[in-house]
């Protein structure tokens, strides 16, 4: 599918307006600190932006952030500003129109920020360890609606895992389907490439993850989305597809379930722009000042990764209580004695 995504995006789509759905546009409002940013990237990168949600996650400053699909380069402009002079932002696309964009402006974007931190490299993203590219090095890797576009999504997750640092992170946005996708609507090119047709199940992209090394995978947020085309809509039946943005942390021994060892953190409301609270996952909003009951996994996410100066630490791994209440999984086993097999045996 490689030839039908470099023509879709290279050849095909001229600007966002070109888009038949709403699978590959951010639809979430844009926060003040990021308006701030996109003010300084040059129009022609910002009209040849297809991405979808937003891949910024905090506390960048000075990291080395690797964007796979980066395309005209909307995003590596903005992580650049994040990163500042010390951080590096190293983009991937395999769409030579896209990159000819993102190149034709680097020098604008230097004079605009006052240093050079950026550069891009043609590549696939399954083919990462083909790339120039050190193992370990990288702190943050994002990407933005690409991944459904890939043919080999596992090796996408693997060579992930290889680049990122000890405790780093692939922070991203993409679709999935409430449905594994009919082979009708992954073989249709334009579905494809309006980021539908490539999109996965949920649930298998969960386990392809935890294959991977990525044993809990967090949901950040999600969305549903429209097929706005009228043409379109009848092709795709009953599927419902998301956008949903997951991070996936690289942190040995991390357990295949949320276990309770009567730990909890409290944040000190220190990370720029997140001085209320701040955002782990969905279901982990976590105020300032709070003494917030975590599970071992999160604990080591906070604790292993370079959020840990930003919260104080309650407890350790001393004590096991069994599953953390409120995660989704319970104790199998019947809670009350039934008296006529209190003699049973195994």
């Amino acid at each position: 599918m490689h030839d039908v995504v470099q023509d879709y995006y290279g050849r095909e789509l001229q600007g966002t307006s070109d888009l038949k759905t709403d699978a590959c546009c951010d639809a979430s409002s844009v926060p003040d600190w990021l308006k701030g940013l996109l003010k300084k990237i040059h129009p022609e990168v910002l009209s040849r932006y297809y991405g979808c949600g937003l891949v910024c996650p905090p506390l960048l400053e000075g990291c080395r952030v690797l964007d796979l699909g980066s395309g005209s380069g909307r995003d590596v402009y903005a992580l650049a500003q994040l990163v500042g002079p010390t951080g590096e932002v190293v983009g991937i696309d395999m769409t030579d129109e896209q990159l000819a964009v993102a190149e034709d402006h680097r020098q604008f974007h230097i004079e605009a920020f006052g240093y050079d931190n950026v550069r891009f490299l043609k590549g696939y993203i399954e083919k990462l360890d083909e790339l120039d590219l050190e193992p370990e090095s990288f702190d943050v890797i994002v990407s933005n609606c690409v991944i459904n576009l890939s043919p080999d999504k596992d090796a996408v997750l693997k060579g992930v895992r290889r680049l990122l640092k000890p405790g780093g992170e692939f922070y991203f946005s993409d679709v999935y389907a409430d449905k594994r996708v009919p082979d009708a609507v992954r073989e249709d090119p334009v579905l494809y490439g309006e980021c539908l047709g490539g999109a996965l199940y949920w649930n298998d992209f969960v386990n392809l993850s935890k294959a991977a090394g990525f044993a809990d995978p967090r949901l950040v947020e999600d969305r549903p989305l429209e097929v706005t085309d009228p043409a379109l809509a009848p092709r795709v039946g009953n599927l419902r597809f998301y956008s949903a943005t997951y991070r996936l942390f690289k942190l040995d021994g991390l357990e295949s379930n949320c276990e309770d060892y009567g730990q909890a953190v409290i944040y000190q409301g220190s990370i720029a722009d997140n001085d209320t609270k701040f955002i782990l996952d969905k279901h982990h909003h976590i105020d300032t000042g709070h003494i917030f009951p975590v599970c071992g996994n999160t604990w080591c996410m906070l604790q292993d990764t370079r959020f840990k100066d930003h919260f104080q630490f309650i407890g350790d791994f001393s004590r096991h209580f069994g599953i953390f209440s409120g995660c989704g999984v319970e104790l199998p086993f019947d809670q009350e004695t039934n008296e006529e097999e209190t003699n049973a045996c195994c």
